[in-house]
């Protein structure tokens, strides 16, 4: 805004013209968050009432106390939660725009480093998640001075024992946890309540053997589409729920006006008073098919990246909010004026519904409810994503549906497992009593650890008072504790679903999390001595041949263990090695200007380099032709520069370390099969191209002064490039000491085990060629 200011007296045409293209594009990305983040609340409306009035909590008597407490509780729910709290409160909460349970811990971890996870601020790799946390679309990832004693101490706590950065993760976990269980419940809750219309529809007890067939079918096609993508027919969402909203306000109106203009009074909370009064445990016991007009709130938070604040506030509170609150109004209208139902499971959507539009608003409701499943589903692939880069989750395979809108992705591994599990319980349940019961504990738990881990950004990221965070803690946690306990309470009644699905993710995901940090553990302990190079010479006392060696390692120092085990039991190795070390930093994002980190072992003759490359959570990794051609440019593009002169042995042998330096912006690389034209630029270039290989040179900068000595290297360099890259990568083996535990043998020798030999190598090794590959077996006792 400074900058924009200075601009002398055009500056203010300038903004406002800027201003009304950001409120246009808001008010588009408001729009198209309608199909993406909407889809499961706005469905709602389906099953709280029936949920609420489903088995004997409550009945629906003559004097309506019933009806209108439901009605106030779920106006007061809505309003509190949906609006208040994630609306106004928590999307201020990004992580560089990120949003989700994972988001809140990387942005605790960044600025209280009390991460556990390897390059997310422990073992060593605190310099890596800084330094992207600055530099990147990570947020600012520096600390500030606490501004109370109180938030000095809880920062200690939390860095100075590991028992509470271990409970903080176990806490994030559950509540990724219990999302993942929510991605198998919503759909099958969403469409057997839209599929449910048939009740009234078809003629008496025909219904029965249709529903179900019809919502396994639509289940089936759903998940078995997965894997096209939602970009071919994204563009359908939107509208789907647009019509779908504008179809249950008018409905509500309707009912409204007709059966009942004066259930508004039914928002005052006095019906709450009055409702509890009355209906005592059978009233508390209700709240858990309630607290279902909040389900898809938590997605709101968790599609922050997708869209902006200002988009999801705008479609949210000009759109959704008025579209549910006349429809929750509209029904209780209906039901107000009408005692008469064969059964109180009956009570619901479409029996407010007018006769003559029930089959064309069931058509639109099974569209939307597809709409709300596959925003879950979406989003249950991209946590699952974001635990995997993170080293919470064993490696999948990610597919990229679409090169242009970003987040679509397809797990072929989760997509399957999920369909099995989301039919399982559609035809084990048989009914949306069950399914509402297990949806209602998977929501509240997730928004319980949400509350939680708010409360310490509060006091930790934004340092506020913690008087503040309290409060607020305070606040939201007794409102979501009370629907906690009155879901919890229906555990035999499936609530048991989601608790036994989060055990069992949670079991691989701390079984996976363990294993990988013992061995990231022996590796660092193990690593060999930069003096034990030293003492080889620049030959390593081996035969080095034409060629780039890219070595894998987890270390972002040292020498891997591997190197060594590999060096003695071979001859030969390339004239050019690099130490590659990928690792994933705990920020959505890291700029591709900065990457790449780049360094040198040892003195320049020997020809070995140290490449870092960072990646935040939500990026995607490069294909394996892009990456080779960025990692030769960086390389060259450090050694051009000269900060090699610099880059030697800081430390002792035991404790030997190289600095890294970030590279911007490469070298350009071309690479041909035939002759090329002259440049203005100043080239290096081979002179003989192998036969079959691709010529390579440097495109140096026109005035760029380069004296003998890096030339001679940069030729080196594209002579080992023309080559040809080889790629070395450890496979290991993990066993438990001898001596160790019972339960110590069992997660490594067998559980982890089990994970890694059923999981996916790195995401960058599975586009390399295989005959590019060697894979080094080692066995690590831990």
């Amino acid at each position: 805004m400074d900058l924009e200011a200075a601009h002398g007296a055009g500056a203010p045409a300038k903004q406002q013209k800027r201003k009304r293209e950001s409120w246009g594009a808001s008010l588009l990305l408001a729009y198209q968050s309608l199909g993406v983040v909407y889809g499961d609340v706005a469905t709602s409306p389906l099953y709280v009432y029936k949920s609420a009035f489903a088995g004997d909590d409550i009945q629906h008597t003559a004097g309506n106390e019933e009806i209108y407490g439901v009605l106030s509780f779920v106006f007061w729910t809505l309003t509190l939660i949906s609006l208040l709290k994630y609306v106004l409160i928590v999307l201020r909460a990004d992580d560089g725009g990120e949003g989700g349970t994972f988001a809140l811990y990387s942005l605790i971890c960044r600025h209280v480093r009390a991460g556990l996870l390897p390059g997310g601020g422990a073992n060593g790799d605190d310099e890596l998640a800084a330094a992207a946390a600055v530099g990147g679309k990570g947020g600012d990832g520096r600390r500030r001075r606490d501004s109370a004693p109180a938030m000095s101490r809880l920062r200690a706590m939390l860095e100075r024992y590991r028992v509470l950065q271990r409970l903080l993760l176990l806490f994030a976990l559950l509540g990724t946890c219990m999302v993942i269980g929510d991605g198998v419940l919503t759909p099958a809750v969403s469409v057997f309540s839209a599929v449910s219309g048939l009740e009234l529809s078809m003629e008496h007890e025909h219904h029965k053997y249709v529903q179900l067939p019809v919502t396994c079918a639509i289940l089936i096609g759903l998940f078995a589409l997965q894997h096209y993508g939602t970009h071919r027919v994204g563009f359908l969402f939107a509208p789907i729920v647009c019509i779908w909203l504008l179809c249950i306000s008018i409905i509500g109106v309707y009912n409204i006006v007709h059966w009942n203009h004066h259930v508004y009074r039914a928002l005052s909370p006095y019906y709450m008073y009055q409702f509890l009064k009355k209906t005592q445990t059978g009233g508390w016991m209700s709240l858990g098919g309630i607290l279902l007009c909040v389900t898809g709130s938590e997605a709101m938070y968790a599609d922050l990246g997708h869209f902006s604040q200002s988009s999801i506030k705008i479609a949210f509170m000009s759109v959704v909010y008025p579209a549910l609150v006349l429809a929750y109004m509209g029904q209780a209208a209906y039901i107000s004026q009408h005692h008469s139902f064969e059964n109180s499971y009956h009570i619901g959507f479409y029996v407010s519904v007018p006769e003559k539009l029930r089959w064309p608003v069931m058509v639109i409701a099974i569209l939307a409810a597809v709409v709300g499943s596959q925003a879950v589903i979406t989003g249950t692939f991209s946590i699952i994503k974001q635990c995997s880069s993170l080293s919470c989750f064993p490696s999948v395979k990610i597919v990229h549906t679409s090169s242009t809108v970003h987040g679509q992705i397809y797990i072929p591994e989760i997509n399957w497992i999920l369909m099995i599990l989301c039919l399982a319980v559609t035809l084990g349940f048989r009914n949306t009593k069950h399914l509402t019961n297990a949806q209602g504990l998977a929501v509240i738990t997730v928004m319980l650890v949400t509350t939680c881990l708010m409360s310490l950004v509060i006091v930790l990221c934004w340092n506020k008072s913690i008087f503040l965070a309290l409060g607020f803690l305070l606040f939201f946690g007794t409102i979501e504790v009370l629907y906690f306990s009155a879901s919890l309470v229906k555990f035999h009644e499936g609530a048991w679903v989601p608790i036994t699905l989060s055990f069992i993710f949670m079991i691989v995901m701390c079984v996976w999390h363990y294993g990988t940090i013992k061995k990231y553990e022996f590796d660092f302990q193990n690593k060999v001595s930069v003096n034990w190079l030293l003492n080889l010479g620049p030959s390593l006392g081996i035969v080095r041949v034409r060629g780039i060696g890219l070595i894998h390692t987890e270390l972002v120092s040292g020498i891997p263990a591997i190197f060594s085990h590999f060096v003695t039991n071979l001859p030969a190795f390339h004239q050019v090695l690099v130490f590659l070390c990928v690792k994933s930093v705990p920020v959505p994002h890291v700029q591709p200007e900065e990457r790449f980190l780049v360094g040198r072992i040892g003195p320049k003759e020997y020809r070995l380099y140290r490449v870092i490359v960072r990646y935040g959570y939500r990026d995607v990794q490069k294909d394996d032709l892009e990456f080779e051609k960025d990692l030769v440019n960086s390389i060259a593009e450090f050694i051009r520069s000269g900060d090699s002169d610099h880059n030697g042995i800081l430390d002792d042998a035991d404790k030997s370390s190289e600095k890294v330096s970030s590279v911007s912006n490469g070298i350009p690389l071309w690479e041909e099969d035939g002759e090329h034209d002259a440049s203005p630029h100043q080239e290096i270039d081979t002179q003989i191209a192998a036969p079959n290989q691709k010529k390579a040179r440097f495109v140096l900068p026109k005035n760029a002064q380069v004296d003998n000595e890096v030339r001679r290297e940069l030729q080196e360099l594209m002579d080992a490039r023309e080559a040809g890259m080889s790629f070395i990568l450890g496979h290991s083996y993990m066993k438990a000491k001898s001596g160790s535990s019972f339960i110590k043998r069992i997660v490594i020798n067998f559980l982890y085990e089990f994970l890694r030999r059923n999981s996916r190598g790195p995401s960058y090794a599975a586009t390399i060629p295989h005959a590019s590959t060697l894979e080094v077996g080692m066995v690590y006792q831990v």
